[in-house]
């Protein structure tokens, strides 16, 4: 069915029987499918039902759906001419697994970061009256997004406006982890007692029909409704925003969110539809635990048994666990999470010390504010975000952290490319947009034992310090506590006359490799860890830009203000022009989707990359183990 079908067009001739076993269809196609490439799979199996309704009441792309963060946009994407595409999802030069407008013109706005869609919609509805347009606008948002400070700007002004604007509420509990906070309580007591918005209708419409006293009457109780709705609608809290309230509604109950949806295409102003679903529908593993099969990858159906491939520790859980065993000595020691407790590696410390622990939701820049004051009070605050996500805090770190002089840890997780999730979760910004703020130390690991030592380190310092380090797993090296650095000192880790490579982060261990090829072609390269990219170690840096005619940095980041824009501008304070000058990184553009190995490739970030940038010729390998 689902492959015979015009889609969206052909929803609409659909009966809610037929609409039910294409949502099967659906459901049985994204489980095989996302078994055998990894991707997003409990939040889409969530939303099917919602999208297909969504699908047949509007008229995409005329009428304007905008999913907010994106990964729940694969039925979507399936529903709106993807299908034959969905097997290069999440591939280099494939379907992007978040909505891409260059993909498809009914992929309206490209979300990746949570809590956009309703400024995103609120601006799409202002900008179809100032035209005298007349379509629909429809913000899709999940309780977890809602944790969001942007999201409740949006629906202040929206409320304040009184333009036409649907919202769509997926309330499923969960975000990645699930929710916290006072909003989760509240939604928690709206799905208590889904029927009470349904009294307060009949109640309303029954006092309207009595004769003669019922449109006094009416008007009496409207007079006092303020009193009344805190003990009958569960949603007060939209309804103070202005927004009108419906629901809660059976997120898979289709003919009853087909009603509700076309119910809300006659409102006028803006109205939010309260939607319940259960995250991972239709694949019990996935029910049982929606954490573990948001984002999965390869996958054997029938066990749900997850293909993880194997190998040493990962730099998050180096982090997570030397925070824990430090806490353990240091009772100051306090971390906080935005919604992301797995995956920033802080799970055994939540466990451990569930009263020093703070998961703030999808709230970036609380979290780094909250921390901020965390520090004044003489706490050791770690904040604990992924790069990409860190960029939403940006005034934050500089003015509630770095201008205080706060000696709050900032353990900058998924650094550098992350693979298929593409370019809105790359970290490769964070160099940049860190390295201005006067007062912050920036460190980057080569090594999970250097990332342990960094730590240990910065808790020792009275200031603010981030550590850099990236997605996946360390090199194997063994944990030592005594292979201790001095603030701002390089490490070299060898010599040689004709290059000096300053590769930066797990990039030095290519560095080695091509150190190791250029020797055997008779070219000698020192190989340089500089640790630190503020400080710069700037006496070793002077040294080997004096002594050698080629100098190379290697950044897991884009080349504008990274690591290799700190190195030319000491060189041009210096006065140092003589020395030859190689950047390998990230040029002036968004990163593709890509495994990190294609992308490492693709830019030269491989050992034969700067083997060529050295030589000016590529590497071959000409027998055995010899380079040429």
């Amino acid at each position: 069915m689902l492959a015979d079908l015009k889609l969206p067009e052909d929803l609409k001739k659909l009966t809610f029987a037929e609409l039910e076993v294409l949502a099967k269809e659906i459901r049985e196609f994204l489980i095989e499918t996302i078994s055998t490439h990894g991707g997003h799979l409990a939040p889409n199996l969530g939303v099917v039902e919602l999208t297909i309704a969504l699908h047949k009441v509007f008229n995409s792309p005329v009428d304007k759906i905008i999913w907010d963060v994106g990964h729940q946009s694969y039925v979507h994407k399936i529903l709106t001419g993807r299908l034959e595409k969905f097997n290069t999802l999440r591939q280099r030069g494939g379907l992007s697994g978040f909505p891409k407008p260059e993909e498809s013109p009914h992929d309206v706005f490209a979300t990746g970061h949570s809590s956009t869609s309703i400024s995103v919609g609120l601006g799409l509805a202002i900008a179809r009256e100032l035209r005298g347009e007349h379509h629909k606008v429809i913000s899709v948002i999940g309780d977890g997004s809602l944790t969001g400070g942007l999201a409740f700007e949006a629906l202040n002004n929206a409320g304040h406006l009184k333009t036409n604007l649907i919202v769509v509420l997926n309330d499923n509990e969960m975000s990645i982890a699930p929710n916290v906070g006072a909003l989760s309580t509240h939604l928690s007591r709206a799905r208590i007692n889904p029927t009470l918005y349904k009294m307060k209708e009949d109640f309303e419409q029954f006092i309207q029909k009595i004769p003669k006293v019922g449109e006094t009457t009416f008007r009496y109780l409207d007079k006092i409704k303020d009193s009344l709705k805190y003990l009958v609608i569960p949603g007060i809290l939209f309804e103070e925003l202005g927004f009108t309230y419906v629901g809660p509604v059976d997120g898979h109950n289709l003919r009853q969110l087909t009603q509700t949806l076309v119910e809300a295409t006659r409102h006028q102003g803006p109205i939010l539809i309260h939607v319940l679903t259960k995250k991972g529908k239709g694949y019990r593993p996935a029910e049982d635990n929606p954490c573990k099969y948001h984002g999965v990858p390869k996958f054997e159906v029938s066990t749900g048994q997850l293909q993880i491939t194997p190998g040493p520790p990962t730099y998050t859980e180096v982090f997570g666990a030397t925070l824990t065993e430090a806490a353990a000595a240091d009772q100051r020691i306090v971390a906080i999470t935005a919604a992301m407790t797995q995956g920033t590696g802080l799970k055994g410390f939540a466990q451990t010390y569930p009263e020093r622990f703070f998961d703030v939701g999808i709230a970036e820049g609380h979290a780094v504010t909250l921390a901020g004051g965390l520090a004044r009070a003489g706490l050791k605050p770690v904040v604990a975000i992924y790069s990409t996500f860190l960029q939403r805090a940006f005034d934050q770190i500089i003015h509630d952290v770095c201008l205080q002089g706060l000696p709050v840890i900032f353990a900058v997780d998924r650094a550098g490319v992350v693979g298929e999730d593409g370019p809105t979760h790359h970290g490769v910004f964070d160099l940049a947009y860190l390295r201005m703020m006067p007062g912050l130390t920036i460190m980057v690991p080569r090594d999970e034992n250097e990332l342990r030592q960094m730590f240990l380190l910065a808790l020792q310092m009275d200031k603010p310090v981030a550590i850099r380090y990236p997605r996946g797993h360390g090199t194997g090296r063994k944990l030592s506590t005594v292979e201790a650095f001095n603030l701002g000192e390089a490490e070299v880790l060898r010599t040689g006359e004709h290059a000096a490579i300053l590769a930066l982060g797990p990039l030095v261990q290519r560095a080695e490799e091509a150190a190791d090829r250029l020797q055997a072609a008779g070219i000698h390269s020192a190989v340089i860890n500089p640790r630190f990219v503020k400080p710069l170690d700037k006496k070793t840096i002077l040294y080997w830009a004096r002594r050698v005619p080629h100098l190379i940095t290697v950044e897991d980041h884009v080349l504008t203000g990274g690591f290799s824009s700190a190195v030319l501008e000491l060189l041009a304070d210096e006065g140092i022009r003589k020395v030859q000058i190689s950047r390998l990184g990230y040029p002036d553009h968004f990163i593709e989707t890509g495994t990190i190995p294609e992308l490492h490739s693709v830019y030269d970030l491989t050992a034969e990359g700067i083997y060529r940038s050295v030589t000016g010729r590529p590497l071959t390998l000409v027998g055995g183990d010899k380079w040429k």
